[in-house]
C-alpha cells in the first residue's frame, strides 16, 4: 500500500461529496482548529493543542502509511466552490496486514460536520476499500471499538452495518470505561 490512495464518496441530495486521502502537513492548521472542540477531547485520541502537536500527529499518520500498519485518511468535504475541501473528519484502518483475518477501524468527525452523515459515509468508503484491497489476502472481519457511553459512535456503527458483538471490559488509561465491540464481515 502507498500514500497515493484517495477515496471518494459522491454527493447526495443532503450531503456534499467527500474525499478521503492520507494526511498532509498542510492539514496542520485545520487539525489544530477541529481539536479544540470539547467533544473531540473527550472521545478522540489526538491530543492536539497547537501546531507542534498537530505536526507530530500528522507525521505519525505518515509513518503509519510508510509501515503499512496504520492507514489514516483525512476526510474532506468538497464542493464546486471548495474543490480542495474542508477538513471534516478522520478514518483509520489499524493493524491490517496481508494474511491477517481482522483489522480495526476508527474515526472522528469535526464539530461543524456532525449530523451530516460524514462518519458513516467515510467509514463505508474505508470499509469497502479495505475489503477490496485486503480481502483477497485474507481480510475477513473489521472491528470497531468505542466506549459504552458514546452513543453517537454506536449509531455510526449501526448505520455502517457493523453489528454489535459484545461488551469489552475497561482497559485504563486508553479505555477508562467498558466498551462496545462492533464487527463487520467481508460478506455482509
Amino acid at each position: 500500500m502507498n500514500d497515493t490512495v484517495v477515496l471518494h464518496t459522491v454527493a447526495t441530495p443532503t450531503a456534499p461529496a467527500l474525499v478521503l486521502r492520507p494526511w498532509h502537513m498542510d492539514d496542520v492548521p485545520a487539525l489544530v482548529e477541529v481539536c479544540q472542540d470539547p467533544a473531540m477531547r473527550l472521545w478522540a485520541s489526538p491530543a492536539v493543542e497547537n501546531d507542534a502537536d498537530a505536526t507530530r500527529w500528522v507525521r505519525a499518520q505518515q509513518r503509519g502509511w510508510a509501515t503499512g500498519n496504520r492507514l489514516g485518511f483525512a476526510v474532506l468535504e468538497t464542493s464546486p466552490d471548495a474543490p480542495h475541501g474542508q477538513l471534516v473528519g478522520n478514518v483509520v484502518l489499524k493493524e491490517a496486514a496481508p494474511g491477517k483475518p481482522s483489522a480495526e477501524v476508527g474515526y472522528w468527525t469535526a464539530a461543524h460536520a456532525r449530523g451530516k452523515g460524514v462518519a458513516p459515509r467515510a467509514l463505508d468508503a474505508l470499509t469497502d476499500w479495505a475489503f477490496d484491497t485486503l480481502g483477497p489476502d485474507g481480510l475477513k472481519r473489521l472491528e470497531l471499538l468505542h466506549q459504552v457511553d458514546n452513543s453517537a459512535s454506536c449509531r455510526v456503527a449501526e448505520k455502517s452495518r457493523y453489528d454489535f458483538d459484545r461488551i469489552l471490559p475497561a482497559a485504563p488509561p486508553a479505555f477508562p470505561l467498558d466498551g462496545h465491540l462492533h464487527t463487520r464481515r467481508r460478506d455482509a
